[in-house]
């Protein structure tokens, strides 16, 4: 630890993202990405903006994909906001809407980037207990909180709650700020974005990165009220006034206009997770039902420590978290067809 650092790095225990290994060519099922490549309209825009014009700062109010987006989901330009990924937009969601000294309220298992954001800026959070089979009841959400946020599907359970649960909580927390975290619901669930009309305290955040094969252009957007928006502007523009570049904001916008290209990339994902799904469970797993592109799973003989070790030596690489309640499961992104077969074969010759 440096002499250097400041107090608050000093106490940070900081994120720890899927590792990208370079060592040897991995079958990569650790970090959620699309096994699929972005739509060639969104390629075919990359390569037209990126030419003298990066010597120019991009629009700071990225307005032609802030369009698109409302458009795209039947809102008003003043209710969306974008940033680059979902993890900044939560950053200055933290920032923007939480206030020390009153705890906030999240899942006890959960986005692991919640807690990290929490003790970055100094907010106290409670964790709601989640079920025994990693459902999510609303009415614990129904206590005395400074504000409250949950993936929906969640990770890493990759399990979804219904609209009128996320509606519950939503009312029940009317003087606070409500973030529903909808990085997966292109993968089955139903977005809340409908409900924004009718509840100023919620705030929906999305990212191109998954359903959309964008992970490594790093696009993510949030909408709700326009005041909500309005809250996130003063905190992005305090700190970083371009958040994304001209490439980005090319790709993004051919990625919502290409809906051909999305609907049926994500439909593959979503075959491929029932059809894995049903391979993993007659080979004895226990599968969490997912609304997600990765699935949360456990062995009743085989511990999921062993298991990601030895799916690694065998070049495959999966997400193992090794914490409290989930430390026999593993958490697998759904790959291309060719890619789960390769799982499937070596968790049968481990098993065997």
């Amino acid at each position: 630890m440096s002499k250097y650092w400041s107090q608050v790095a000093k106490r940070l225990e900081p994120y720890v993202p899927g590792e990208q290994p370079r060592d040897r060519k991995y079958v990569k099922l650790n970090t959620n990405e699309s096994p699929y490549p972005p739509s060639p309209k969104v390629l075919a825009a990359i390569k037209e903006v990126a030419c003298e014009r990066l010597s120019l700062y991009p629009d700071p109010t990225c307005l032609s994909l802030r369009q698109c987006i409302a458009e795209y989901h039947g809102l008003a330009l003043e209710q969306v906001f974008v940033g680059n990924g979902s993890d900044e937009v939560l950053a200055f969601c933290f920032q923007a809407f939480f206030d020390p000294g009153n705890p906030i309220l999240f899942p006890d298992i959960t986005y692991s980037f919640y807690p990290v954001y929490a003790n970055l800026y100094n907010i106290d959070y409670q964790l709601v207990e989640l079920e025994a089979d990693f459902s999510l009841v609303g009415e614990k959400f129904a206590t005395t909180n400074g504000g409250v946020i949950f993936p929906n599907p969640n990770a890493p359970t990759g399990r979804y709650i219904p609209l009128d649960a996320v509606r519950e909580i939503v009312e029940k927390n009317s003087n606070q700020v409500v973030i529903v975290d909808e990085a997966y619901i292109d993968f089955g669930g139903q977005s809340a974005v409908e409900l924004i009309a009718y509840y100023p305290n919620l705030l929906v955040v999305q990212t191109l990165s998954k359903s959309r094969s964008l992970a490594g252009l790093r696009v993510g957007f949030a909408m709700g009220h326009e005041d909500l928006i309005a809250g996130l502007d003063r905190v992005k523009n305090s700190i970083n006034s371009y958040t994304l570049d001209q490439v980005a904001i090319a790709g993004a916008v051919e990625a919502f206009k290409d809906e051909a290209y999305f609907n049926e990339t994500r439909h593959k994902v979503i075959v491929t997770r029932e059809k894995t799904a049903n391979r993993l469970t007659a080979l004895g797993f226990n599968v969490i039902p997912s609304q997600a592109n990765f699935l949360f799973i456990s062995h009743p003989v085989v511990t999921a420590g062993v298991l990601y070790q030895k799916l690694r030596e065998q070049g495959i690489l999966v997400r193992y978290f090794n914490k409290n309640k989930i430390n026999n499961f593993l958490r697998v992104s759904i790959g291309s067809e060719e890619e789960m077969d390769s799982l499937i074969m070596a968790l049968h010759n481990i098993l065997k």
